[in-house]
């Protein structure tokens, strides 16, 4: 039995929260369980040096934790002065994932800055941040008259291997004591974008590597029916 007594196969409950604040073109608030996540897309009208001329757009992404989001508070990363590995390879993989979204050559001269801040964090931060982020970038290009250059919902969730069960949508207790972690990040449910594995506690064989991709597919396509049903009521 899971600690809160779902199903192996079952998500937490989900929601988004669209229109979250008024200033950013798209913003969301998503709730996958405990843990919520901010997630703004923001329109510039300019691109990096590197893509100037070339005919494309860009979008990148930033992530970070509040200090009160877990038990414990810790400091801004800003009063450090230094951005912690994690945080940095978070969102490099927010950018990878939300830029499969998006078709950037529909987006010349423009570059869609997706901020994801963790309000409350009980696992699957990274993958919470993910799915909302892609709502959020959906309404941004709503808002500047782009909705052409939108090529599909990207759905991320967590699985593992915990006490040797195969599990979807990891909580914090859950994806800390797991023998497997893996994120898995998919566009439309039928396209991988990124699968992250790793033996935290034990190796895993190829019959458990299935049935964590198998998990991870059903967790996402579930996702992404419930993103397209939010995106269907315009706000």
């Amino acid at each position: 039995m899971r600690p809160n007594g779902r199903n192996f196969d079952e998500l937490r409950n989900v929601s988004i929260e669209r229109s979250f604040t008024k200033n950013a073109a798209g913003s969301v608030l998503i709730s996958v369980g405990e843990t919520k996540v901010i997630c703004t897309a923001t329109i510039e009208n300019d691109v990096p040096r590197f893509l100037r001329g070339s005919g494309q757009g860009w979008l990148t992404a930033e992530y970070g934790m509040l200090p009160g989001a877990t038990t414990e508070r810790f400091d801004r990363e800003a009063a450090r002065g230094k951005q912690s590995g994690r945080t940095i390879e978070i969102q490099r993989l927010i950018g990878r994932s939300l830029r499969r979204c998006v078709d950037l050559h529909r987006l010349d001269g423009t570059t869609i800055y997706v901020d994801c801040d963790v309000i409350q964090a009980d696992g699957g931060t990274r993958t919470a941040a993910i799915t909302g982020g892609a709502v959020a970038v959906f309404d941004a290009l709503s808002a500047i008259g782009r909705d052409s250059a939108f090529e599909g919902f990207v759905g991320a969730i967590s699985v593992g291997i915990v006490d040797g069960v195969a599990c979807l949508d990891l909580e914090y207790v859950e994806d800390s004591n797991a023998d497997t972690d893996m994120n898995v990040v998919m566009l439309n449910s039928d396209a991988f974008v990124e699968i992250q594995g790793t033996a935290e506690g034990a190796s895993f064989g190829r019959d458990e590597l299935n049935a964590l991709v198998d998990l991870a597919t059903k967790g996402i396509c579930e996702l992404q029916t419930y993103q397209r049903r939010v995106c269907d009521s315009r706000t």
